[in-house]
């Protein structure tokens, strides 16, 4: 087997999904990530991290939202 195949199979590292993630989301992903994703990620990995992702996102602005209207009413 070549290094190309090996690489194909290994898929992308957990710390470049987490990139992926967060490039993809604020729209900054660069085309060679994007390629990189597509051949070598898993399409049901990144639809659940996404959804992961947008729930910790939204409990983040509730929870600044909460804190600052508890430090509003004092």
């Amino acid at each position: 087997m070549t290094d190309e195949s090996n690489s194909k199979k290994a898929g992308i590292s957990p710390l470049s999904f987490i990139g992926s993630l967060f490039a993809g989301w604020f729209g900054v992903q660069s085309e060679a990530n994007r390629q990189r994703d597509f051949e070598h990620g898993k399409f049901s990995h990144f639809i659940i991290g996404g959804i992961i992702f947008a729930i910790l996102f939204v409990l983040f602005v509730v929870g600044i939202v909460q804190v600052v209207m508890m430090t509003a009413g004092s």
